[in-house]
């Protein structure tokens, strides 16, 4: 006999805000879910009628873990409604900025968020379980304190540019408001030396990391890891064989589409910003793979759809130009009485080419491995392979993070040596009306501003976020969104207990924070209430 059960997961996230998971199953496996972004976050409201530069202010304290991407984009869109000229210097600081904040989010993100789930009882019956808990247990795992330790090193370079990290200024229209002294420069690679001495080559790579670039396909990752006991041992060499033998592999696919906008804009190549100039100065490209072929990731083709957003007074499927702020108007007594074939999330459904699309490192790495990619953007054919030999999942998505480490380590010391102290690092830029667009890749993916400025100040602003891709509801024909795919047919071999929901979701790094609450379908009654 079909058991029905209904689990309602709140929130599910380990970083900040809620994001509340409720799964259908039968017989132990997902058959519908729906992730919903239980808090209104009201910045796009906050800044209509205000300077147009306010954007670099209140836009980084949207999130406190990505909040120099978004001052990455918000100046970018400046950039572009402005007109403005930018010196190689502010692309350079801009670049390392963002990198290293990315970089840093690699290990805290890995720890501290993911991998603790595989100490999880669940796979107690593993050859490799005393291993992992050892290593990767929350707080008393050997690994989990050098590998948390170590993320602060990146972002105090950040700090040397940006005078503080998290939320930082210093990117603005016109470049940036720094100017490093040589000692600064100095520093700054003794910094990411720390960071690859103490914990990216001996605990996370086993080996130097021009070796671990050598691998360009799977079958070359499978004999790194048994080129000897170092590779096997580290940290990455451990998650390989453990994310197979646990089966991470099995579950988690997703939409099997996905989007980067890219980032790090060559110092040479984005001068002149415009809008459409953006893409082809990418090192990191930009994109969107539908599974079967590329296509160029242009910011005219999204959507947002507000069918199931707790949003009122607003057509559906906008582009963002023409979206006006949101307007909330939900109150306390229609949250406690969701409707999942109405309004459920006040995240709307962004859609690129009407597509519902996965944003993060794993679309990061399929665009770089797109053979069109011009030679001075990455082309690494590594995940190509993979994605044709495994297809997507969890372990294929958390795999992609953590991959991105050593290839960022170099650029950042890259930039760092390209620095001309001599030069200027910020050109004063005329204000005028118009519009803009700005975007990066965060830590967590796609990430893009889209600014109106009418009268000296803002009309319009909308900011899509990576998480507001991935965990999106259903759009207006029922589609769901990436999140909600992935965990479709996953096994839950718990129901008071059910790790796996939380894998897929922090395999996505979702920057939204949880309480459980497991209901059996048929009688209503609660099962279980505990904290993830």
């Amino acid at each position: 006999m079909t058991q029905v059960k209904e689990l309602n997961i709140s929130p599910v996230g380990r970083v900040e805000g809620d994001l509340d998971v409720k799964v259908y199953m039968e017989n132990g496996r997902v058959t519908r879910a729906h992730t919903q972004a239980a808090m209104f976050r009201g910045f796009e409201k906050i800044l209509v009628g205000k300077d147009p530069q306010s954007g670099l202010i209140v836009t980084p304290r949207a999130c406190g873990i990505c909040g120099g991407s978004h001052l990455y984009s918000a100046s970018s869109a400046l950039d572009t409604a402005w007109g403005t000229t930018l010196p190689p210097n502010a692309l350079l600081l801009r670049a390392i900025g963002q990198a290293t904040e990315t970089i840093q989010s690699i290990p805290r993100w890995f720890y501290a968020i993911f991998a603790t789930d595989l100490a999880n009882k669940k796979f107690a019956n593993k050859p490799l379980y005393d291993e992992v808990v050892k290593r990767f247990a929350a707080y008393v795992g050997t690994s989990f304190q050098k590998g948390v330790t170590a993320s602060g090193r990146p972002v105090e370079v950040y700090a040397l540019f940006g005078g503080q990290w998290p939320h930082s200024s210093y990117m603005v229209p016109g470049g940036v408001m720094c100017a490093p002294t040589l000692k600064d420069i100095t520093r700054a690679h003794a910094i990411m030396n720390q960071f690859r001495n103490d914990w990216l080559e001996p605990v996370w790579l086993g080996c130097s990391i021009e070796r671990y670039l050598q691998i360009q396909s799977w079958d070359d990752m499978m004999e790194w890891l048994e080129e000897n006991e170092s590779h096997r041992n580290s940290d990455l060499g451990l998650f390989l064989r453990a994310g197979i033998e646990f089966g991470l592999d099995k579950f988690g696919q997703g939409v099997g589409k996905f989007l980067a906008w890219g980032t790090y804009l060559h110092k040479d190549l984005y001068n002149k910003p415009t809008i459409e100039g953006r893409n082809p100065a990418l090192i990191s490209p930009a994109g969107f793979w539908d599974g079967k072929q590329y296509y160029d990731a242009d910011q005219k083709m999204v959507e947002e759809h507000v069918k199931h957003a707790w949003y009122e007074n607003q057509a559906n499927a906008l582009h963002p130009f023409d979206e006006p702020a949101p307007d909330a108007s939900i109150n306390s007594t229609t949250l406690e009485h969701t409707d999942f074939d109405g309004k459920y999330s006040w995240s709307k459904a962004p859609r690129f080419m009407q597509h519902a699309a996965e944003a993060g490192p794993l679309a990061r790495v399929i665009m770089a491995a797109n053979p069109a990619n011009t030679d001075h953007q990455i082309k690494d054919p590594l995940f190509a392979d993979i994605m044709e030999k495994m297809g997507p999942s969890v372990f294929t998505r958390s795999l992609a993070r953590v991959h991105e480490a050593p290839r960022l380590y170099t650029m950042i010391n890259d930039w760092l040596s390209q620095v001309n102290l001599d030069d200027e690092f910020y050109i004063k830029p005329e204000e005028k009306d118009g519009i803009g667009w700005g975007a990066t890749e965060a830590a967590r993916g796609a990430l893009a501003h889209w600014i109106k400025i009418k009268d000296g100040v803002i009309e319009n602003y909308q900011i899509i976020a990576p998480t507001t891709w991935n965990v999106g509801p259903n759009d207006s024909e029922g589609n769901p969104g990436p999140i909600e795919a992935a965990l479709e047919g996953t096994e839950i071999e718990d129901p008071h207990d059910p790790v796996e929901v939380g894998l897929v979701a922090r395999s996505f790094d979702s920057c939204l924070v949880c309480t459980v609450h497991a209901h059996d379908n048929k009688s209503g009654k609660q099962l279980a209430k505990f904290k993830l």
